[in-house]
């Protein structure tokens, strides 16, 4: 058996910025990260082909959460950093068969045609509407709360994070930090003002973080240095009087602390011993669509557009990637990324190359000036999914705390229990590295997290 003072399962971003926190902060403990795969990075994974550089994973991160700009610090990443701002791109919204621009403040949602006069009219009683009580669904909260007009917006968004289904996503598992204001202050508006009031600094929007060579320069970078033992898949977790013994394909391991870094579902099956509620939640996948065109001008200056479901659309939402990160694609070309599939049409993704590739034309067609055909065609197919914070995701983030207070030197972090965003995993990979350097179950602060399409 080979001891390690903490081991980690799963070197993907959780498990490799809670490595890295680790020895930051404890330098004089053994930290050992087991990894079923021979890289590092999960869903994280950039590509290359013909002069295109795209994502198979997330397409950057915001620069607005400590966490992630104290990696970045540390690891002296910020000169090779590649900001998009979102003050200087527009988003777009498919409304009536036509792309229309998203406010980029909440005060111009009152000029914007997006919202019917009526509906906007509602907004203004939000201050007068009671905590809605229980767990809604998003759709459910969000008709309560500013009415049914804005239910497109909100689908939008929802599907732009998610991918997901705002009928089933749940309120109180995917921003349980406005959850928390509207109910301290019976309004989530007059919340906001008096926490906007309390909030010292630029309340500017922030930029999306990305690099020359992609996503994957940061959990390269972020393995460094690191004892990663690849190709060690986890086969049994047992609890040991003094510690934990864990059992790979290649080898036997006993820790003091054990950190289960994997996507929820991974952890759930990892830890299915300890009865969770559920034994899978539900994932959401998606297709890329990469293309690429001459650069005839047609692609505004923007990040993109969404969808909502209510316009009957085959692509969920295209990213305009060129516009974002210089370096995308070839001289005098510009790179296009489709989106589809999703919670709702899942079977989308089972569709050749070929028919997904045409569907993706015509739909794109539809709604921009398309210069002929495309120079460039690749379908990114997904190599996992999109965790669904839907009803039962309350309960299966209660049971992770029951667990984790009464099974000493176990931990639980990675991608889709504290959210989905490269920000959130960061966070909760460095709450777990600090409960272990404090000797105290961590205790996460649900925040108000901003939403920009």
């Amino acid at each position: 058996m080979t001891h390690s003072d903490i081991l980690i399962v799963g070197a993907g971003l959780s498990g490799l910025a809670c490595a890295h926190f680790l020895q930051k902060y404890m330098p004089s403990s053994t930290v050992s990260i087991l990894e079923r795969t021979h890289r590092v990075g999960g869903v994280i994974d950039s590509w290359q082909d013909g002069g295109f550089l795209t994502e198979a994973g997330p397409h950057g991160f915001l620069d607005n959460k400590q966490e992630s700009q104290e990696i970045l610090q540390d690891l002296q990443l910020e000169s090779l950093v590649q900001k998009a701002p979102l003050a200087d791109f527009k988003r777009y919204i498919c409304k009536n068969g036509q792309l229309m621009a998203l406010p980029q403040k909440p005060r111009e949602l009152i000029t914007s045609p997006l919202l019917s006069f009526s509906s906007k009219l509602r907004l203004l009683v939000e201050p007068f509407i009671k905590p809605i009580p229980g767990t809604p669904t998003v759709s459910e909260w969000a008709a309560a709360r500013f009415g049914t007009g804005v239910l497109p917006l909100v689908d939008a968004a929802v599907t732009g994070t998610f991918s997901g289904d705002f009928t089933r996503l749940s309120m109180d598992a995917v921003m349980p930090g406005v959850r928390q204001v509207e109910k301290a202050y019976g309004s989530l508006l007059k919340g906001l003002r008096a926490k906007n009031k309390k909030k010292a600094g630029s309340s500017s929007l922030p930029s999306m973080v990305n690099f020359p060579e992609g996503m994957v320069t940061l959990v390269n970078r972020l393995a460094e240095g690191k004892n990663i033992l690849f190709d060690h898949p986890v086969q049994s977790v047992q609890k040991m009087a003094q510690g934990w013994q864990v059992t790979t394909s290649n080898g036997g391991f006993t820790c003091s602390h054990l950190v289960s870094a994997l996507p929820v579902n991974g952890g759930l099956n990892l830890l299915a011993q300890f009865a969770p509620p559920t034994v899978r939640i539900a994932e959401s996948t998606i297709c890329n669509v990469v293309l690429g065109f001459k650069d005839t001008g047609f692609v505004p200056k923007a990040f993109g557009y969404l969808a909502p479901e209510c316009e009957q659309r085959f692509v969920l939402g295209c990213m305009f990637t060129t516009q974002m990160f210089p370096g995308r694609a070839p001289e005098g070309q510009v790179l296009l990324e489709a989106l589809v599939g999703g919670r709702r049409h899942p079977e989308r993704v089972s569709l050749s190359d070929r028919e997904l590739i045409a569907q993706t034309l015509t739909d794109l067609g539809e709604l921009l000036d398309l210069p002929g055909d495309p120079l460039f065609c690749k379908v990114l197919r997904p190599t996992g999914g999109i965790p669904q914070l839907e009803e039962d995701h309350l309960a299966l983030l209660r049971w992770r705390a029951a667990l984790q207070e009464q099974e000493a030197g176990l931990h639980l972090c990675g991608f889709g229990w504290d959210g989905i965003g490269m920000n959130d995993a960061t966070k909760s990979a460095r709450d777990v590295a600090m409960s272990i350097i404090d000797g105290a179950a961590g205790s996460r602060q649900a925040e108000v997290k901003p939403v920009y399409f």
